[in-house]
């Protein structure tokens, strides 16, 4: 039998890592992470650009069509430091659940990942519950899991019990409804929709009632609202598709780019396509493409700058340095002239 979120959390003792601080890596990746965005996203259409300034307590609740991509999208807008929650198997190795820690991210587990991992989730509930007292700012995929479609999936309950457990503890938190759209899961320069829907707070929900119903009834006004911020969309309907993200580029601007970006095609062909054959390879059939293809280019992109930098050193000196401002430019063009489907 299940038991209200906070009788649960109460009873358990909390094994506490959460940070007190902002960590210096999350920091330091952010930086580099808001201008690597602008170079992987042809467009990025956003129907409340104010919410990006949003103070906590605050719980996003998003759907969860591509990965950790949304998450790195979202914690990159933001101006204030996100933590997310992930799926648990991803902590399994100590070097990386400590990395994942210090980038922020709280483990999940799901019973396909042991019934025995399970009351971990009470522990992440209880550090984001810490959050929320601190008026920081907790992610959540509301799906649970990630699939590519253009359609929004029955919600879990995992959004529902933690913004009713803070009610109940006292907590004035607002939970945004999110919705993340993309033109496409596998092409490189993405045209994304982010479309924000209104705050639901406390005095929508009656936390008098009995716990099951109230989880129910949050769970009917965060699909209502979601219904409108996810597109829906039959992936084999590409008309359709191509009508909803195609954006239009004016003729002079193509002209303007197009020998930047035959430039930036030919410059970075070494290194995206054998990436591009690795993660299609290795992530493509967990809907995982995407995500693990900017995570190595995001990655390995300022290595590639350098060691060009360096041979173009020999002969031109210290002008080789240009080679990080030309490259992205060239990058930045041909993603922009690049056909969008």
């Amino acid at each position: 039998m299940l038991l209200p979120c906070s009788l649960r959390l109460e009873a358990l003792p909390i094994k506490n890592y959460l940070p007190q601080k902002i960590s210096l890596l999350y920091r330091l990746l952010k930086i580099p992470a808001k201008f690597a965005f602008w170079i992987y996203c042809r467009k990025l259409s956003v129907n409340n650009k104010a919410l990006f300034e949003s103070k906590g307590p605050l719980l996003i609740a998003a759907n969860h069509p591509n990965s950790f991509f949304d998450a790195i999208i979202l914690a990159t807008l933001f101006k204030r430091p996100i933590y997310s929650l992930a799926r648990g198997d991803a902590f399994a190795n100590n070097f990386y659940s400590k990395l994942l820690k210090s980038l922020n991210m709280f483990p999940v587990y799901r019973i396909s990942e042991g019934v025995e991992n399970l009351e971990h989730n009470y522990s992440t509930f209880k550090q984001c519950e810490d959050l929320f007292a601190r008026n920081g700012i907790v992610l959540i995929f509301s799906e649970g899991r990630c699939i590519n479609e253009w359609h929004l999936r029955p919600l879990k309950k995992g959004t529902a019990r933690l913004a009713i457990s803070a009610w109940q503890n006292g907590i004035p938190l607002k939970v945004l409804p999110t919705g993340l759209n993309y033109n496409s899961f596998y092409s490189f320069g993405k045209n994304i929709q982010l479309n924000f829907g209104e705050f639901i707070t406390e005095k929508d929900i009656d936390t008098n009632e009995a716990f099951g119903k109230n989880v129910t009834d949050f769970n009917e006004k965060l699909k209502s609202q979601l219904d409108q911020l996810v597109v829906e969309v039959d992936k084999k309907d590409k008309a359709i598709i191509k009508e909803r993200f195609e954006v239009s580029q004016p003729t002079i601007k193509k002209i303007f780019l197009f020998i930047p970006a035959i430039l930036g095609w030919l410059i970075h062909a070494p290194l995206y396509y054998p990436i591009k054959r690795f993660a299609w390879k290795k992530a493509a059939p967990y809907d995982h493409y995407d995500s693990v293809t900017v995570g190595l280019l995001f990655l390995l992109y300022p290595i590639y700058l350098l060691l060009i930098s360096l041979l173009m050193g020999w002969f031109i000196g210290w002008y080789a340095a240009l080679v990080f401002v030309a490259l992205p430019f060239c990058a930045w063009s041909y993603v922009q002239v690049k056909k969008q489907f």
